[in-house]
């Protein structure tokens, strides 16, 4: 089964935010777009089946609508909820790459177990162990 709903981000410097979400959060390069300088244009990187896409930060219309959290005073407006299966595997991961921890892995009242992080241009991820897709 793949992921029909796929979020979207942008970074100020798309080839560092790829190398660092594979690094730290464990994605993989499904499809990576470069232009002539080497540039990444446009990424899709994939974990477990789900995919995110991302690219930079461009002078267009479509740069409008969507900000990075450095724009708009450090917050975001969304975050990605990820289903992992080793929350504190995937919190020291992240950590020993330099993700900002918002939130320590914590156990949650409605179960599974939760941690949140910034990467380094302050995008807000949470990731845990539980599905809501499971009964």
């Amino acid at each position: 089964m793949s992921s029909r709903i796929i979020p979207t981000l942008r970074y100020q410097d798309a080839a560092s935010a790829t190398e660092w979400l594979c690094k730290a959060f464990g994605f993989e390069r499904h499809l990576v777009v470069t232009d002539d300088d080497g540039q990444v244009e446009h990424a899709q990187l994939t974990l477990n089946g789900d995919m995110i896409m991302l690219g930079p930060v461009r002078d267009g219309p479509f740069d409008e609508l969507q900000k990075t959290p450095g724009a708009v005073g450090g917050v975001g407006t969304q975050s990605p909820y990820i289903v992992v299966d080793d929350v504190d595997a995937h919190y020291r991961r992240a950590v020993d790459a330099g993700a900002e921890v918002m939130m320590e892995p914590e156990d949650q009242g409605y179960g599974g177990r939760l941690y949140s992080c910034r990467d380094p241009e302050g995008h807000l991820w949470n990731f845990g162990s539980y599905d809501p897709w499971q009964p």
